[in-house]
């Protein structure tokens, strides 16, 4: 090989001996700046689904409680504790979740429906902890229906 030839090889190599390392350093910065955005929204995603569960769950044991209630007592008091024990469970609070019921005749008549929709804005993760700050982008609802047993116990 020529003497020359050489000789810019080596200046070549030389010059850019001063970017060693500079990959890694690239690859860590690009690859945070990239991968938070990603797991904040995985995040997000898994709350809503959460929230989905809550208050699917939450309106079909409020419905099932309020339709075996006694009528004498206070069955929507009882629906409203059994939806927030069951929207407690996935975590939730349950002061947030709102409940409405209705009948399809005089309620807790034997053979009447009863319906309860429950609602609840999902707050975005870490935002939530911001006092001030009410971020809830994503509402949730599940409707659930059972009937009144027409021969009580």
């Amino acid at each position: 090989m020529p003497t020359g030839l050489r000789r810019r090889i080596r200046t070549a190599f030389k010059e850019g001996a001063g970017d060693d390392g500079n990959a890694v350093v690239e690859f860590i910065f690009l690859g945070v700046l990239l991968l938070v955005p990603l797991v904040y929204f995985i995040v997000a995603l898994g709350q809503v689904q959460g929230a989905s569960y809550a208050v699917t769950g939450a309106a079909d044991h409020a419905a099932k409680v309020y339709a075996a209630a006694d009528p004498a007592g206070t069955p929507e008091a009882a629906a409203r504790d059994a939806a927030g024990l069951a929207f407690s469970d996935f975590g939730f609070d349950a002061s947030g979740m709102e409940m409405d019921v209705t009948c399809s005749a005089a309620c807790l008549a034997p053979g009447s429906t009863v319906t309860v929709t429950v609602a609840f804005d999902v707050p975005l993760p870490l935002f939530a902890s911001i006092p001030g700050l009410d971020l809830a982008p994503v509402r949730v609802d599940s409707t659930s229906m059972q009937t009144v047993e027409r021969f009580g116990s």
